[in-house]
């Protein structure tokens, strides 16, 4: 049986930004989107060989170690995932901008966080 996670506790130490890594980590973390990783995957390999560069791996490594350092903070990632919902179930178009706000406004600061 599993037990409860303090607040502010992580899941799991930060990861390295590799896609290895990452993609163990949100194996851990957050699995129902390996998937998504996945398929991003793909499109950053295919972009990269499409443009001759590593900017969109770069890209795709970035995004998902910020995804990865919001999963493996149960209280951030309930917070994350609550404004998710709401911004996209909201009554009102002014609550849906106000909860988009907090998404993003989590996301910025986990993304600064692994990518400085």
């Amino acid at each position: 049986m599993s037990q409860p996670v303090p607040d502010g506790a992580e899941l799991i130490p930060r990861p390295t930004k590799s896609p290895a890594a990452l993609k163990a980590a949100l194996a851990v973390v957050a699995a129902d989107q390996l998937p998504e990783m996945v398929e991003g995957q793909t499109k950053a390999m295919a972009e990269a060989i499409t443009t001759g560069g590593i900017a969109p791996i770069q890209a795709f490594v970035a995004h998902w170690a910020a995804v990865v350092e919001i999963e493996r903070r149960p209280e951030t990632a309930r917070a994350y995932h609550r404004a998710d919902y709401l911004a996209n179930h909201g009554e009102t178009v002014g609550e849906c901008r106000r909860h988009a706000v907090v998404l993003a406004e989590i996301y910025r600061s986990a993304f600064a966080a692994v990518n400085g």
